[in-house]
Formats: C-alpha cells, sequence, structure tokens
C-alpha cells in the first residue's frame, strides 16, 4: 500500500504522522520536510491489487531458530536519560516507549503509556529544537544530523503506537493516541515552518560549495526547503495560522474515517444455520464462518454443521463473493460492504466533504489551484501526466473488458442461470470465478493445499538469495513481538553479517487488526543514528498480512492471488531493507516519489509466473507431489483472465481520486457520488448501484496518504513491468544473466533509496526511459493499445 516517505525528505515526518493506509499499506503531505509522510502510512491500507488479496490462510511452522551470534546494530536513539530531565519524570520512569531499546517493546507496551510517554517525549523534543534553532549553521553537522535525530526519535516513539493501533486496536488505545494527537501535530507543524531551519538549507543551496555535496545530500536539502514551503513556512502569521488549523483538522478527520471503516467493518455478521445457505462455500471459509460463530458466543460451532458467522472481514466477503451459489446472500453481503461507514453514527460522508473543503484551502493557501497541484509538487508525474497515462490504459482496457461483461453472460447462460440476461454487481465474482474454472480449469481452492505458507517463505527467501545474494534466517525471540503468530527474520548478506530485520504478522484478526496488506517502517539505515559510531544504524520493518489463520489441525493453505500478496509486501521491504544509502533522511523508502514507491512491490510479483520459482513453491502439503505441468501452464495462461475488467477497477479509483482533488467544488452543485457516478461512465462496464456509497470506505484517500495519488499504482506498474522485462530479455532460463541482473536491480532500485531522483535510478538500472509497452503486453493489451 503503500505515500509517504516517498517523497523526498517528507519522510520521516510523516512517517511520524502515520495514519496510515491500509491495504493498503498507508499520509497527508503534512507537516515538516522532514515530518511529511511515511510508507507506515503508505502502506498500511488495503493492497491495491487488480485482485486485492482477499482469503485465508497462513500458518508458520517455520525451522528452528537459528540465533545469531552478531551484534544488533538497530535501535532507538531514546534513552531513560532523556526522560529523566523531563518535568514528568515521575509519569514516565519505566515507560516503554522511552526506554532505550535495540527492537521496540511491543510485549509490554501499552495504552497507558501513550499520554505520559508522548508528553515527555515532545516536551524533550521541543527543547532540543529550541537548541537547534538557536546554534543552528548552514552546515552539515550542525543542522542536518541534528534535525534527524528528532525526527527519527519521533518517527520511531510514535511509530510504534501507531503500529500497535493497526495490529492490536482497542478503544483505550484510541482514547490515548486522540488525546496526544493535537500536541504531537503542534510540534511537526513547529518543526516542519521552523525558519531558521529553513534559512539554513536555503544558506547551504546557496554556498560555494553546494555542488561538493553528493546527491543524496542534495536531495535532502532540495527536498526540505520544498516541503517546508509546502508546509506552510512562507506563511503570514494569520494565514499560517490557518493553515496550521488545517493540518489538525485533517489529521483528526483523516483518523476518525479510518475507525469508522473499521467499526463499520467490525459490525456487521449475519448467523447462518442453514447450510443450504451458503452452498458452494468452501471448507476453509466454512471453517472460518464457524471459528467467527465460535468467537461470537456459539461455543459448540463447527465447519461441517454450524452455526456460521458471515463478516465483512475480507477472506470472509471474497469467499462468499466467489463461491456462494446462493444469490441473495451474495447480494445481501455485497451490499452491505459497498454502504459501509455510510449511515448512523459511522457515516463518513460528511467527513470526506469536510476532508476535501480542507484540502482545497489549503491549496489555495498555498497558491495551488488545487489540491492535486499540491500532491503532484512532490511526486514524479504531474496532473496532465497523469490523466495521460490513465486515459491510455482506460481505452486500452475498454472494449476487452466490455467483452468481459459479454463473455460471462454467455457463459451463465450455458449453465442454465436465472439471472444470465441481468448480471450485475453480486453476480460478476462469482460466474468469473466458475468461469475462470472452466476456462482453465483451475480452482483456486483446489490449488491450496500446494501453497503452504512455510514452502512459500522458503520459496520466496530463496528467490532472495539467487537475485540478491543474502540469506533469511528465522530470529524468533531476539525482538519482542505484539502476538504470538508474529515471527520474526534476519537477513544477512554474503558474509553473513545482518544488514537488516523484519517482523511477520500473517493472519486476520477481526477484532483487533486493520484489514489489508502493507509493509511499515520500524528503523531506517542511518550514519548519523549508529549505535557503535562506525556502522550504520541497521533498518527494520513490518511486513503485515490479513488472511486466515490455521483452522483445527489442518495448516495454513494460500491461494494463488496471497502468494502474489507477500511477494508484492516483501518487494516494499526489501527496498527498505537493502538500502545501501547512509543518509537516513533519503535510505530506504524515504525521500522516493511516491508514484515511484510501488515498482520493487510490483516487480516481486512477477517472479509468481516465472516456472521455476512457482515449482519450487507449489508443493501438495501432505504429499510434496509438485503442482502439475499443466496446472502451471494455466496459471500463466488465466494471467491475462478478465485483465480489461481488473484494469478498469484500478483506473476508476484513480481517476475518481483525481477528479475530487481537481475539479470538485465542495459545497457546490455536484455530491461527491455525483462525481463517482460521472466518472464511472467510463470507467464501469456496468454502472454502480444508486445507493453506492464505496467513497465512505476509500481508505487509500481519505485515511492514507494516496489522496491525489491513486494514479501511482498504474504508475509505478508501468515502472515494474518494464524493469521485469530486463530479466525476460536477459533470458529467464539464463540462470547467470538473471543473476547478473538481479544485482545490478539491487544495486540500483534497492539500494539507491531516495537518493537519486527515480527516473535517474531506473534509467541507470535500465539504461533507459520506461515504456509502458512491458506492463500492456504482460496485460494481454498490447494490441488492443495499439489499434
Amino acid at each position: 500500500m503503500r505515500r509517504s516517505s516517498l517523497v523526498s525528505a517528507l519522510l520521516i515526518a510523516n512517517i511520524l504522522m502515520a495514519t496510515r493506509l491500509t491495504l493498503t499499506l498507508p499520509f497527508s503531505r503534512s507537516i515538516s520536510p522532514l515530518l511529511s509522510r511515511s510508507l507506515s502510512q503508505l502502506k498500511q491500507f488495503p493492497k491495491s491489487h487488480p485482485c486485492p488479496l482477499w482469503s485465508s490462510s497462513f500458518s508458520f511452522c517455520l525451522h528452528t531458530l537459528r540465533k545469531s551470534t552478531s551484534p544488533i546494530r538497530a535501535s532507538s536513539s531514546f534513552s531513560p536519560s532523556m526522560a529523566a530531565s523531563s518535568p514528568l519524570n515521575d509519569a514516565v520512569e519505566g515507560n516503554p516507549l522511552l526506554q532505550n531499546f535495540d527492537f521496540p517493546p511491543f510485549d509490554v507496551l501499552e495504552p497507558k503509556h501513550v499520554r505520559p510517554g508522548i508528553r515527555a517525549l515532545l516536551g524533550k523534543l521541543e527543547s532540543e529544537l529550541e537548541e537547534l534553532e538557536r546554534n543552528v549553521e548552514p552546515s552539515w553537522p550542525k543542522l542536518v544530523e541534528p534535525l534527524e535525530k528528532i525526527v527519527d526519535r519521533l518517527s520511531v516513539v510514535w511509530g510504534m503506537i501507531n503500529h500497535l493501533k493497526s495490529v492490536k486496536d482497542s478503544s483505550e488505545l484510541r482514547s490515548a493516541i486522540e488525546d496526544v494527537q493535537a500536541e504531537k501535530v503542534k510540534f511537526q507543524l513547529r518543526l516542519g515552518q521552523s525558519k531558521p531551519i529553513y534559512n539554513a538549507f536555503k544558506a547551504i543551496q546557496e554556498s560555494p560549495d553546494w555542488q561538493t555535496l553528493s546527491d543524496a545530500r542534495k536531495r535532502i536539502v532540495e527536498s526540505q526547503i520544498k516541503e517546508a514551503v509546502l508546509n506552510g513556512v512562507s506563511l503570514e502569521d494569520d494565514k499560517r495560522e490557518s493553515f496550521n488549523k488545517i493540518e489538525q483538522e485533517l489529521e483528526k478527520l483523516s483518523q476518525k474515517f479510518g475507525e469508522n471503516v473499521l467499526d463499520a467493518t467490525k459490525k456487521f455478521e449475519k448467523l447462518i444455520t442453514d447450510k443450504k445457505e451458503i452452498e458452494g462455500l468452501p471448507a476453509t471459509a466454512l471453517g472460518l464462518a464457524a471459528q467467527s460463530a465460535v468467537s461470537k458466543g456459539h461455543e459448540n460451532a463447527t465447519a461441517e454443521n454450524g452455526p456460521w458467522i458471515i463478516t465483512l472481514d475480507a477472506p470472509s466477503f471474497i469467499a462468499v463473493m466467489q463461491h456462494a451459489r446462493n444469490r441473495s446472500l451474495r447480494e445481501e453481503i455485497y451490499r452491505a460492504y459497498v454502504t459501509r461507514a455510510s449511515s448512523g453514527d459511522l457515516d463518513n460522508t460528511g467527513i470526506i466533504d469536510q476532508i476535501l473543503k480542507l484540502r482545497l484551502e489549503k491549496a489555495k493557501l498555498l497558491n495551488y489551484n488545487n489540491y492535486a497541484e499540491v500532491s503532484m509538487a512532490t511526486k514524479m508525474a504531474t496532473v496532465d501526466k497523469a490523466e495521460e497515462l490513465l486515459e491510455k490504459l482506460r481505452r486500452a482496457s475498454w472494449d476487452p473488458a466490455v467483452q468481459d461483461i459479454e463473455d460471462l453472460k454467455e457463459f451463465s447462460k450455458s449453465q442454465g442461470a436465472l439471472e444470465a440476461g441481468d448480471l450485475t454487481h453480486w453476480d460478476i465474482t462469482f460466474w468469473s470465478e466458475r468461469l475462470r474454472e472452466s476456462k482453465y480449469d483451475i480452482n483456486e481452492e483446489e490449488l491450496r493445499p500446494f501453497f503452504s505458507l512455510p514452502k512459500v517463505m522458503d520459496g520466496l527467501f530463496n528467490l532472495a538469495k539467487s537475485l540478491f545474494g543474502i540469506e533469511i534466517e528465522p530470529a524468533d525471540g531476539l525482538a519482542p513481538v505484539w502476538n504470538n503468530d508474529v515471527r520474526f527474520f534476519c537477513v544477512k548478506d554474503s558474509s553473513g553479517s545482518p544488514i537488516a530485520y523484519f517482523y511477520f504478522d500473517p493472519y486476520s484478526r477481526p477484532a483487533e487488526k486493520r484489514q489489508g496488506a502493507w509493509m511499515d517502517e520500524v528503523f531506517a539505515r542511518s550514519r548519523v543514528l549508529s549505535r557503535d559510531g562506525t556502522s550504520a544504524r541497521l533498518p527494520v520493518a513490518h511486513m503485515v498480512c490479513n488472511q486466515t489463520p490455521p483452522v483445527g489441525n489442518k495448516p495454513s493453505l494460500m491461494t494463488f492471488r496471497e502468494v502474489e500478496t507477500v511477494f508484492h509486501e516483501f518487494g516494499h521491504a526489501l527496498q527498505h531493507m537493502l538500502t545501501k544509502q547512509d543518509e537516513g533522511l533519503v535510505a530506504g523508502i524515504r525521500g522516493i516519489e511516491w508514484d515511484a514507491v510501488e515498482l520493487p512491490s510490483q516487480f516481486m510479483e512477477n517472479w509468481c509466473y516465472h516456472r521455476e520459482t512457482l515449482m519450487g513453491i507449489a508443493k501438495h502439503f501432505e504429499t510434496g507431489e509438485s503442482l502439475p505441468e499443466e496446472v502451471y501452464l494455466k496459471l500463466v495462461a488465466a494471467r491475462t483472465f478478465r485483465a480489461g475488467s481488473l484494469s478498469l477497477r484500478q483506473l476508476k479509483f484513480a481517476s475518481v481520486d483525481l477528479e475530487l482533488h481537481t475539479k470538485y467544488v465542495p459545497g457546490g452543485p455536484e455530491s461527491i457520488y455525483d462525481v463517482d457516478r460521472r466518472v464511472s461512465e467510463k470507467t464501469q462496464v456496468i454502472p454502480p448501484l444508486p445507493e453506492d456509497r464505496f467513497l465512505c470506505s476509500f481508505s487509500h484517500i481519505f485515511a492514507g496518504g494516496y489522496a491525489a495519488g491513486y494514479y501511482s499504482y498504474k504508475w509505478a506498474e508501468v515502472l515494474s513491468a518494464d524493469a521485469f522485462s530486463a530479466f525476460e530479455d536477459a533470458g529467464l532460463d539464463n540462470d547467470k544473466a538473471v543473476k547478473e541482473t538481479g544485482r545490478k536491480f539491487r544495486e540500483t532500485i534497492l539500494a539507491l533509496g531516495g537518493g537519486k531522483p527515480p527516473l535517474d535510478v531506473f534509467v541507470q538500472f535500465r539504461g533507459r526511459e520506461p515504456t509502458p509497452d512491458a506492463l500492456l503486453r504482460h496485460n494481454g493489451l498490447l494490441q488492443v493499445a495499439a489499434s
């Protein structure tokens, strides 16, 4: 999901601001150059994948822990002595947020620690900022290094509680965060609008030494200056006060939006006692539904005899839409899903209007015509270029999407479906699955036994070793975790030295965990924050999915789409972990333009269709039998199945996002739903229902960092497909050439972070600028585009 940080130095700051997106993956450009967006927000939103990752399974029985004996470099630079100088000393003694730690103490962190911990931290950082402003000089040691320490400290600590809110939500934690959020935003604004710091960066840029700076340092200076302006540093006092009020309000509204979506999703449940009503649901879905029933007090519920509870959580929802023969059940669940958070106390309609109104006011204060222009100021694309790409892809996708619907009508008619002449939204997914099964003889549920989580992860780690020369080993027990299902891993280079770590939280926990899949930052690589004064602090990442936990004695088995999802999030993690950039403000995912950050994640998905990679992980969990060759060939052939429809789906999201942030006038003659319907006329073959309120749960743009940036998925898809075509050109069956190309990918795309413009990095890897041809070819749409 991933878009925060990506841009320039916006980085860290946002890091802090993690309100997140889920799939995806989830920011707002708010606050300081450094406090400006983070991938944490970025990917904390549902993954926006043409076929989102809904479904189930993950059990993780990996090998025994081989603990590393190498010293740990990852660590927070916040020590108990810092808390000691705080006036809240008595309240914060022993507070895990303020301790010196190698890895965050997630096992002991509780809501009661948030208020005193954050207030003590902000008090300390305020005094450090005042000292920096008094003594600031236009030099790296006197400006950037102390600034990075301030920003990083807040990002690490705020990131801990924000992460906990995403994976272990509670009313107590929400309340605590809400109480200190305004104080945190106030400090970020104070930092982002610091004129002494802004003037010092300007002085560096104008000094005779400017040309001697490295590319990475120039990028940091330029992006800090740009972000400071976007954060209101140049505004007069009254305008700055208005700007700050807007930022505070946007932060609150964004958080409330996300909470309403989560609560509305959790609120719906349908109890079923008659098995005929859920005919067609696979065993995994029945097991999940029975498990939900047990958790709601139906102690004797079983997959075989029920009762069963259907929810709007992704694995449950998608199973019904794909497999339930009961059309009225599909309709009921679909209508509930597309009207989430659109009525009663959880209605997000007013929140959306207010968010759009405030974003437009913010843009006007900064002398932009609309919020999309503000958003594009720190991206690769411009509004015109983004719209041009979307329209090109839309034209290539429309006729194939129309044909997709005709194919479904014809097929459902051949199967005697009463609804064949009137297929609608709750029929499309169901009949698409039946057609896929008929056309390619592929049943996703029947493939699950071939994709057990341990085998998939082993295959993914082997691929990373082959392409990038790294070893990944279990390191459970080395770092505290927030749930017993969470795994911890160490990444080592070819010499066996640790270079990064990551957490992996695979299972859905509807009562406390956000939907979607995302990668998030814990620590970034940094020379300044070195623990021993010599080697850089090592990066640490979160990798979070939302799949069905093991049911009964059965291990966790995955759908093919879930395999793609894990590869996707791991691509993000690789860019964070394999960076060789020591300047913390542009290391890993920090400082990378928003519309380029999905490149590594979408790139990794391509390997799911690579014969050697897929056949290496597709082993039956009981017999060890390999996936039959003919099934592999069918999977590859099915890759372009309904490509036009799936492409249009993403283009609809991207287009309505841009429309709302360019042409929509809050309070004007059109409502947000009028805009949605108008965009749908060109991007949906079947018009949305009159009561469709999908915007009320569009967390990417209203609770995360994709506002006027959802097009980034398609923009980066062009980059990722073209990058993968370098491996195709080298020859995917040529191990030596693949490894050489993989090392080059690591040394450019994965290593350089935000230290160079992403277009320059791409050209350094590919030898030329990107074209959309590979994407259209992979989707089977190249001939359509050409014609």
